[in-house]
């Protein structure tokens, strides 16, 4: 089996520990990674250097948790048939505040599957998402768009090579927590720190000491920017330290890391939405549950939530098994659908301000080809 390859033995190995299990600001999270794995730190940082340099590893980066610091919303977009693809090119290739997109559709006619388009948003705090939408419709020819923020996470990671190993109904021991959403003001060498902090790594980054230069971009010594990033982590503004496997398109020599990715939704009583989102993010399956209001568009459901899998049935039998285990607490659903993922692409969404105000000045000009 090919060294490059998400299933090579070693490999699996060490991204079941570097997907999503290094959580917050580490100091030296490749030395964590190593640690964890039960791999030698000489092996991983050559192997991750050798799966980004083919392409089975997408990106490795700081993550944010970026509702903590930009207003932010899942967007379901209607967008005419013949332009759709048109619309898709244009949210990944020109709006660099719309982080993943998705086109989706549904096994049958349902409320809400005449939306296709589907993307996540994030712009500056005090600056409006619905007026960005609306320069958005005006340049992919869009005739409708649903904004729905977070009302609460409660599972969000990667993980695909550990997920591909568990069974429908694994959950951990108790309810999920709630991670709340609310924007934190920061200090200008908050955002200096953080903005070094969130760029992808280079090849040569890839070693033990690689906030150091990052530090000196941020214009701080490194104990500074190391502080920094651990307040920030205690104020839950950092996410994880991640490698982002390419999970939709082949790699070089065909293998994919996953074929199928769903989108959950349920409508549960209203006072129940924080209760059920609890327990549906139990499952260990889920990459993402959220608490968002979906209104009449999608039939007023409540909780989403996200699966990936290489079997269409498998994808469906981890569902049922949440589905039961509601039923059998007692929390009703009394409607629920589920949207297939298609086209994809996925990138870190911008938040800086300075950025966002020229983006909104330029695509404020004529709609053309070359904006």
């Amino acid at each position: 089996m090919s060294a490059i390859e998400h299933n090579d033995p070693l490999n699996a190995q060490i991204l079941a520990v570097s997907e999503d299990k290094i959580q917050g600001f580490v100091r030296e999270p490749f030395v964590a990674i190593a640690e964890r794995s039960g791999v030698p730190l000489e092996t991983v940082l050559e192997r991750l250097k050798t799966m980004l340099a083919a392409g089975t590893i997408r990106r490795i980066r700081q993550t944010l948790v970026a509702s903590n610091l930009a207003e932010g919303a899942l967007v379901a977009w209607k967008v005419p048939e013949e332009k759709l693809n048109d619309a898709f090119d244009f949210m990944f290739q020109k709006d660099p505040f719309s982080g993943h997109i998705v086109v989706r559709s549904t096994d049958t006619a349902t409320t809400g599957s005449e939306f296709r388009l589907w993307t996540t948003l994030k712009t500056p705090v005090g600056t409006s998402m619905e007026e960005h939408c609306e320069v958005l419709m005006r340049h992919t020819g869009a005739t409708h768009y649903k904004l729905m923020p977070a009302k609460g996470i409660f599972a969000l990671g990667v993980g695909h090579v550990r997920r591909k190993t568990i069974e429908p109904g694994d959950k951990c021991e108790g309810p999920a927590k709630m991670i709340k959403v609310g924007v934190v003001d920061l200090t200008d060498l908050e955002w200096e720190v953080l903005l070094a902090l969130k760029r992808e790594l280079t090849l040569d980054e890839i070693r033990v000491g690689l906030w150091e230069a990052r530090a000196a971009e941020a214009g701080v010594d490194l104990e500074t920017f190391c502080r920094v990033a651990e307040d920030l982590n205690q104020r839950q503004v950092i996410g994880r330290f991640s490698t982002f496997l390419e999970h939709v398109k082949p790699s070089a020599s065909g293998q994919r890391v996953t074929r199928f990715n769903a989108l959950f939704h349920w409508r549960v009583p209203e006072g129940r939405q924080f209760e059920a989102g609890s327990e549906v993010g139990r499952f260990d399956i889920l990459t993402h549950c959220y608490w968002r209001e979906g209104g009449p568009e999608f039939n007023n459901v409540n909780i989403m939530a996200v699966c990936h899998g290489t079997e269409k049935d498998r994808v469906f039998a981890h569902k049922a098994a949440i589905d039961a285990h509601l039923e059998s607490i007692g929390i009703p659903v009394t409607y629920t659908n589920v949207f297939w993922g298609g086209r994809s692409e996925i990138k870190p969404s911008e938040i800086s301000p300075k950025v966002h105000r020229e983006w909104m000045e330029k695509m404020r000009g004529p709609v053309a080809a070359n904006v």
